[in-house]
């Protein structure tokens, strides 16, 4: 289906993730059993990236993204850690910044090989419910999301940084799709966990269910009858992710596509960006192709023309990525999932 957003016909990467962007790799790590619904995910660019970031909402938490700034001195990330456990969970990222190390993957500093400081930033979701206290991620859940990274498909839902996700009344989770624009693809990963509501819970109809491409969600059609069970949310969430492309973009080109990516979270949860979520949005760029040039009247407006298209799609598959999170999760005690609320969704699958 075309969404009501975008009049252009869009279609999928070949593996509909993040991954079919190349050069960029996904690995979770996650403890599910009593006492522990959390994780961590990570996004490698083993090869370095341009990065940059938007945040928006009141209660951040997050880690190195003002280095992430136009005019400051790094201009390519190693990584991009996300992480369940609030402040707690970003303390992930020192493995990933170990396992980079180890391979001599950063920021030179110095003359030999092994002479890096890896650029890891890094963001957090609220999920401490879901677990006993003190049962939040640490350096060896970067460590081993790290170990398990790899390019191809990338698991979904109750997984990783999504593994204690809650959006609105329901379990959210990880999600993931992509995009080609002319010879570019765009993908995107989102860990949804918002305050808002990503679904309508008077018909069980996804709010971005209209973006759907090529049949992608699965669904027949929408369950069209009320949620059976009570709504009840927290106050305490953040919807956290990341766009990718293969473009060769700056810093401040970058920064669009984490700008526009964003209001492809308001068109799934309503209300976004509220005071109580930290909505944090990177982007990557590995630079593999050039965008193309033609002079206009005020000058280059072919960079101008692409990189509109390529944040316009940042919009589609961020919004994509999270009704596909909601869609995978699966329940946690004391939570139940949209599989749980509307099982004859899932029923209907060919």
């Amino acid at each position: 289906m075309m969404s009501s957003n975008d009049s252009e016909t869009v279609g999928a990467g070949t593996g509909n993730a993040i991954t079919d962007v190349p050069g960029v790799l996904v690995g979770h790590h996650e403890r599910l059993e009593t006492g522990w619904a959390t994780g961590t995910t990570v996004v490698l660019v083993p090869d370095g990236a341009v990065g940059a970031v938007d945040q928006r909402g009141g209660a951040p938490g997050t880690r190195e993204t003002n280095l992430l700034e136009p005019e400051n001195l790094v201009q390519r990330v190693n990584a991009i850690c996300f992480s369940g456990g609030s402040a707690y969970g970003l303390a992930a990222a020192d493995g990933v910044v170990r396992w980079l190390g180890e391979r001599n993957l950063g920021f030179p500093v110095g003359s030999q090989p092994h002479e890096v400081v890896p650029i890891v930033p890094a963001a957090v979701i609220f999920d401490l419910p879901r677990s006993d206290w003190g049962n939040t991620p640490d350096a060896s859940f970067g460590y081993a999301a790290c170990e398990a990274s790899a390019g191809g498909p990338v698991a979904q839902g109750t997984v990783g940084a999504g593994t204690g996700a809650q959006v609105g009344s329901l379990k959210g989770g990880i999600g993931t799709a992509s995009e080609r624009v002319d010879e570019f693809v765009v993908g995107a990963l989102a860990v949804v966990n918002a305050s808002g509501e990503a679904v309508r819970l008077d018909s069980g109809e996804p709010y971005a269910a209209d973006h759907e491409v090529a049949g992608e969600f699965g669904v027949p059609s929408w369950p069209g009858r009320p949620a059976e069970t009570e709504a009840g949310g927290t106050d305490l969430n953040t919807t956290i992710g990341v766009v990718a492309v293969d473009a060769d973009l700056s810093k401040a080109q970058c920064r669009r596509l984490a700008v526009a990516a964003q209001d492809g979270l308001a068109r799934v949860v309503r209300p976004a960006h509220t005071m109580f979520d930290g909505d944090t949005v990177f982007a990557l760029a590995t630079g593999a192709r050039e965008l193309p040039v033609r002079q206009g009247p005020i000058g280059d407006v072919g960079r101008a023309a692409v990189l509109d298209r390529l944040a316009a799609a940042a919009a589609r598959v961020f919004a994509r990525a999270m009704v596909h999170g909601v869609l995978a999760a699966a329940s946690v005690p004391g939570l139940a999932a949209y599989r749980d609320v509307w099982p004859e969704v899932f029923d209907a699958r060919p």
